[in-house]
């Protein structure tokens, strides 16, 4: 039998890294422009209200603007958009600069071209989770019409699906 591990950071990395998850991308509008970060915690909450939620590191450099935002943008991004992933999950990188291409969307939000589909929702709480904090909110506007197969993330990598 084997032996089991110390609940650790590290064991929780690598007990998800063996978890496939979607790909979206958290947008919001800060006092300094757009800010953006990449998730895979994105999650279906309830269809009536319809509502998700999603987690964001207290330490990311969105969080002041996700801690002050009102609504979000969030984007389910398709197997061709893996630099635009690498791109919003990148430390430091001017995330709406060239080649991202966005508008603003309803309620100010940033949104992204391109996508499969998009969403704004109103933040509707912000709850502590250790170095996180899981958002929830309920969805008012989207769009579906965007084609191809989802991007996922798994063993620490972008992945697509294979037939």
């Amino acid at each position: 039998m084997p032996s089991d591990l110390l609940a650790t950071p590290d064991l929780l990395r690598s007990v998800f890294r063996q978890h496939a998850a979607g790909v979206a991308v958290i947008t919001a509008r800060g006092d300094a422009g757009p800010v953006g970060f990449t998730a895979t915690s994105l999650t279906s909450v309830s269809a009536d209200p319809p509502m998700l939620s999603f987690g964001v590191g207290t330490g990311s450099s969105s969080w002041p603007a996700i801690a002050a935002t009102d609504h979000v943008g969030v984007h389910v991004l398709g197997e061709h958009q893996q630099e635009l992933a690498a791109t919003f999950a990148r430390s430091g990188a001017d995330r709406f600069a060239a080649p991202t291409a966005w508008r603003e969307g309803p309620e100010g939000v940033p949104l992204l071209d391109g996508v499969l589909a998009w969403l704004v929702a109103r933040v509707v709480t912000r709850v502590p989770a250790g170095d996180h904090r899981l958002v929830l909110a309920e969805v008012l506007r989207g769009e579906t019409t965007g084609t191809g197969r989802p991007l996922l993330y798994h063993q620490g990598r972008f992945h697509r699906l294979r037939d």
